[in-house]
């Protein structure tokens, strides 16, 4: 198999003790802590943030996250560093990346630094950077680090990967934040930050990389086109925001499964470079719609208000 091995003794120690030493209940706390730093829960907080409550808080966010996503696999593809439970005899993948051959590295991409701890970093991160509250500060120093242990936990990483996502995630935050904050052309900046992200083509070899580019070019693009052509307007309701965030998941499954149809499941999966640009076209597509398109959607529903106060009244 491909890749670079490299660990420090204390590290593969560590992790055979915790693993000798889980149960059940906790070999399932900690893939449920792990699922808070997942690409899902990201984007369950972000449509939260952009269909609902403050759009501008979900761009903040959101150009801080899709950095990540991208900055990751390519420091991974650079480093190179192979799963622990690759080369260490007793260590478990409790949880795979993704489902399928856990030795795929294609697949199941490098293990330094670690994506769930850097990505867990920067959304939990920004949150009080972008709107400072008791609660959402807390939530930036103890969600990532549950997030980071059960990594640990679950076979799929060593701790110095933890540890650097840690900081790697961090540094996205301070340094991004403070340019969105002092730079007021922000196209202008999500178009150096997706320039500086394309270089990843020439030497990124797994999939997250080109997932994360295109979901980064499908916002980035979508994020004009929905001020310019759009405009919609947040809720307060609690039944209308369930009801946008919902829709927003069926569509984001609903796009992904339509748009795997016309290709060849086996060939989808070969890592090579013209089935990695199909994947980031996949996500870009996604990305604008679920932001930019979609969001048309949301002027029907005074309609469907008015609709259903008429019949009630009528009735």
């Amino acid at each position: 198999m491909e890749g670079i091995t490299f660990y420090y003794d204390w590290e593969a120690s560590l992790m055979l003790w915790v693993q000798s030493h889980m149960g059940t209940i906790s070999a399932k706390a900690a893939s449920a802590a792990s699922v808070l730093g997942e690409e899902l829960c990201l984007i369950l907080i972000l449509g939260l943030l952009y269909w609902c409550i403050d759009k501008k808080y979900a761009e903040f966010i959101g150009t801080n996250i899709t950095l990540g996503l991208v900055l990751n696999p390519m420091l991974k593809n650079l480093v190179l560093r192979r799963r622990p439970y690759f080369d260490i005899a007793g260590i478990e993948c409790l949880k795979p990346v993704h489902e399928g051959d856990i030795y795929d590295i294609s697949l199941q991409g490098y293990s330094f630094p670690s994506g769930h701890s850097m990505n867990s970093a920067i959304v939990y991160g920004s949150l009080p950077v972008y709107k400072r509250t008791k609660i959402l500060i807390a939530g930036a120093l103890i969600l990532p680090l549950l997030v980071g242990i059960s990594r640990v936990m679950l076979g799929v990483h060593y701790p110095t990967d933890v540890l650097v996502g840690w900081v790697c995630g961090g540094a996205v935050v301070l340094f991004i934040s403070y340019l969105q904050r002092k730079i007021e052309r922000k196209g202008l900046l999500r178009l150096v930050i997706f320039a500086v992200s394309l270089t990843g083509i020439f030497f990124c070899r797994t999939s997250d990389y080109y997932t994360a580019l295109g979901v980064m070019g499908g916002m980035f693009l979508a994020l004009p086109f929905e001020k310019k052509y759009v405009n919609f307007e947040m809720t307060s309701d609690p039944a209308v925001a369930s009801l946008r965030v919902l829709g927003g998941l069926i569509l984001y499954f609903a796009l992904n499964t339509l748009m795997k149809m016309p290709f060849d499941a086996e060939w989808l999966a070969q890592p090579e470079l013209p089935q990695f640009l199909v994947r980031a076209v996949r996500y870009f597509i996604i990305g604008f719609v679920l932001l930019g398109i979609y969001p048309m959607l949301f002027r029907m529903e005074n309609r469907i208000r008015d609709s259903l106060r008429l019949f009630r009244q009528v009735s």
